[in-house]
């Protein structure tokens, strides 16, 4: 059945399928009546409006993303599918390519597509080498600034552990850039010999700035890659309260068993969050040429959940080389990521994982569904999870500040000056 059109003014949406885990439920999926007016959900009664079941969703979260990267691929291809394509291709590309109006027309039109999906919170990772760290920082504070009130925003920046002689003297610059901004500090471990070493020193710079950590981490599928269990070493031996979240963990899917869940279980007593990035990984991970592929690179995190580790999924990467595809869309993350990491015939609590638990470990304001809250909601013409995932719930209804809004999405061709060489 089609969505109904929303009348101006307060409304109740009756009848409406909600997962149980937004209103203390353990049912995976109830029916409820939900009331907007003043741009807040409400508990009055108002005009009434039968959804006939149509599920809702508060707005989605995206704590994992790379938006100065997006958008990249027609003139940067990823020359064969691979890690190490995309890592090079990138380079060459930033090099040659981003400059202040071209960062920050490619990070809008990413932001004009999550809005139009449903998203209201974004953490994006920025490359931060110099000098790229002072053209885009500026820029993400400029876009910050002018998205404030549709989508908050939150940077971390991002640079290889190998990048620097010395973490703690020459990261020194961009941590104080990021705090300044009121950023994360982020870097990538690589299983080089001194990554236990660098691990510590990039702790003592985070700290000294008062800044959060959020890594990129293991991302192969080369069983001998354990920088996080070498993180959560350094977390529990230096006592280091400050929050730290991963992403990635792919190597762990390759490990032995017994060792694998052995880290997790100091990832546990560390108090790491972990953030996966299925669709990416997929696209990325034991890539051969001609040669199908036997593991998908998703981390264990049903495992994870298990031991109590908060876990979330975002998007990553956005038609660049590391991901060839993608729209900031957080429905389409939830889909696959059900279908590739088996969150169905599973926990009833997996959709906080896209909303509520990305919000908690950003700090971002939590996505809430009582009354008071911000009426930021995403609804759909599905009455349940198998309508909901066989398809891409194109005619959704965004709806925000109790306002449904215009849901076009930008065209590509917008971009079309920045692709010529």
């Amino acid at each position: 059945m089609p969505l109904p059109v929303l009348p101006e003014g307060p409304v109740t949406l009756r009848n409406a399928s909600v997962p149980g885990c937004f209103v203390g439920e353990s049912a995976s999926i109830v029916r409820r009546d939900i009331s907007i007016a003043d741009g807040t959900i409400s508990d009055g009664a108002f005009t009434a409006i039968d959804l006939n079941g149509a599920m809702i969703f508060p707005a989605f979260v995206d704590m994992h993303t790379h938006l100065d990267k997006g958008h990249i691929w027609p003139r940067a291809a990823n020359p064969d599918g691979s890690f190490m394509g995309a890592l090079t291709t990138v380079g060459v590309d930033r090099a040659a390519n981003w400059l202040s109006e071209d960062v920050r027309a490619r990070m809008t039109f990413s932001l004009r597509c999550a809005y139009a999906h449903g998203t209201r919170a974004i953490r994006t990772h920025l490359d931060s080498l110099p000098p790229q760290g002072g053209i885009s920082w500026p820029v993400f504070a400029e876009v910050r600034e002018e998205w404030a009130g549709r989508i908050a925003l939150q940077g971390s920046s991002l640079v290889g552990c190998d990048s620097f002689e010395s973490i703690a003297r020459d990261y020194a610059e961009t941590a104080a850039l990021v705090a300044n901004h009121g950023g994360v500090l982020g870097m990538v471990t690589y299983p080089v010999p001194d990554v236990a070493r660098r691990i510590r020193d990039f702790i003592d710079l985070s700290d000294r700035y008062g800044l959060e950590a959020d890594f990129h981490v293991d991302e192969s599928l080369d069983p001998g890659a354990e920088t996080l269990r070498a993180i959560a070493e350094a977390v529990i031996e230096t006592g280091w309260d400050a929050p730290v979240t991963v992403g990635h963990c792919c190597s762990l899917s390759v490990q032995d068993e017994a060792r694998a869940l052995d880290t997790l279980d100091l990832v546990a007593k560390a108090g790491i969050r972990v953030v996966s990035l299925p669709m990416c990984n997929l696209y990325l991970q034991d890539r051969r040429a001609g040669r199908t592929p036997r593991n998908r690179g998703i981390t264990l995190v049903h495992e994870m959940a298990e031991r109590g580790i908060s876990v979330a999924f975002a998007s990553d990467n956005t038609r660049d080389p590391f991901y060839a595809y993608g729209d900031m869309d957080m429905i389409e993350v939830m889909r696959e990521a059900t279908r590739i990491g088996h969150l169905d015939h599973s926990r009833e609590d997996w959709p906080r994982a896209f909303t509520s638990t990305p919000a908690e470990i950003c700090g971002f304001a939590a996505p809430d569904l009582s009354p008071g809250a911000p009426a930021d909601l995403v609804v759909c013409a599905a009455r349940d999870w198998t309508e909901l995932f066989a398809r891409p719930q194109a005619d959704r209804i965004v709806i925000r500040s109790g306002r449904p809004i215009d849901r076009m999405l930008p065209d590509y061709a917008e971009l079309d000056h920045l692709m010529r060489p």
